[in-house]
């Protein structure tokens, strides 16, 4: 096997390492800035409200450059220069403006690694869900540590974690990735042919199908994203067991990349998502009735179904359904609708939720995912294409 998946495993392990602190704690820090729910619902969401558009604009930017990782190196320090500035940022309007920027570079960078990963995959004959399971894994290690450091640390502990976690990413782009080209056959096509791609993609109506399912399956955990760690914290459950069951989720996540690649395979997107959705639907139901906590681990398990099946099912319908030329932009606006938009739409609403309902909260998310599988349902009912 080529060097390609050790190279871009690192990416995703030092990436990881900052998102798994940004998922489940960034709500502890505004918190403690003295921010309430609907505030910290309204923070962030923003940044994933306009990702449909930062998104795409994005990716045709970043498609003009000659070697992936130029880009990837410069949304990192970006992203960083964002974060460091939360620290000193004044209020609401402060802290608003300076997690638009970190959190929208921050997420342009996996839309455009999966691109360079499923390519090598491809070329190479390697799984995707080993590097990117390795990814994973950091998650689970980022989560369990801060679980732990935050018992002894103030908050702003958490800012500083994710902002020196994009420094080492911005470092591994340009020292450790592999120097792919963006345009391998030929010059680059011009910025008018870019967008020209774009529009493409958004006339195909199998495409923008495959895109809400997935969209409407993934932000449906957004209030377990946002909300989760204060919710178990208000039952009473430790910092350190919150970690750990974070942990869980993302464990059989890391599993099911790894292990269950020949099943996928056997299954095919199509059905994956499917199971994802009716997962999803029967997770968030559950929760909305505050589990206790030896039920919580088993819900947790769910995640290999409610998050890595349909993400990995979106991921081969995305690639299957666009023309090379637009796969940067096809994964970026599959990864604006269902890390961006819907899951902002999600965050948005989640903030109103937790403050005047609590756990019943998820009933929402419960709702977004039963019209996700609704989609899915349409889309596996489409005459099969080939294997992904």
């Amino acid at each position: 096997m080529s060097s390609a998946p050790v190279r871009l495993g690192l990416f995703y392990v030092v990436s990881y390492l900052g998102t798994g602190v940004s998922l489940p704690f960034i709500a502890t820090y505004f918190h403690a800035r003295g921010l309430s729910g609907a505030q910290i619902g309204l923070i962030l969401a923003a940044p994933l409200l306009i990702r449909p558009l930062t998104g795409p604009v994005l990716a045709v930017w970043a498609d003009g450059f000659a070697l992936r990782r130029t880009p990837l190196a410069l949304l990192a320090v970006g992203g960083a220069a964002g974060y460091a500035a939360m620290l000193a940022a004044p209020g609401f309007w402060g802290l608003l403006a300076c997690w638009l920027v970190g959190m929208t570079f921050m997420t342009t960078l996996t839309p455009l690694i999966d691109v360079l990963t499923l390519r090598r995959a491809r070329l190479d004959g390697f799984n995707y869900g080993l590097p990117r399971g390795a990814g994973s894994a950091a998650f689970i290690v980022a989560n369990l540590a801060m679980g732990a450091v935050l018992t002894v640390a103030a908050p702003s502990v958490i800012v500083a974690w994710i902002t020196a976690a994009l420094v080492g990413v911005a470092v591994v782009s340009v020292a450790v990735l592999p120097p792919e080209r963006v345009h391998a056959a030929g010059a680059k096509p011009d910025r008018q042919a870019r967008w020209a791609g774009l529009g493409g993609l958004l006339r195909d109506r199998t495409f923008l199908l495959a895109v809400a399912a997935t969209g409407l399956i993934q932000g449906a955990h957004a209030f377990y994203y946002g909300f989760s760690a204060l919710l178990w914290r208000q039952q009473g459950i430790p910092a350190p067991m919150i970690g750990v069951l974070w942990g869980v989720g993302v464990a059989v996540e890391v599993g099911f990349m790894w292990f269950a690649e020949p099943w996928r395979r056997k299954v095919g997107p199509e059905k994956l998502l499917v199971l994802g959705g009716a997962a999803a639907l029967l997770r968030w139901t559950a929760y909305a009735f505050a589990p206790p906590l030896w039920l919580l681990f088993p819900l947790q398990a769910l995640h290999a179904l409610t998050f890595a099946a349909s993400f990995m099912a979106s991921l081969r319908l995305i690639e299957r359904l666009a023309p090379p030329a637009s796969a940067s932009a096809a994964q970026a606006i599959n990864s604006a609708l269902s890390a961006g938009f819907m899951l902002g739409v999600g965050t948005l609403a989640s903030g109103p939720l937790f403050d005047a309902l609590g756990t019943r909260g998820y009933l929402a998310m419960a709702a977004m995912a039963g019209l996700g599988l609704a989609g899915a349902l349409k889309l596996a009912r489409r005459p099969p294409a080939s294997a992904a």
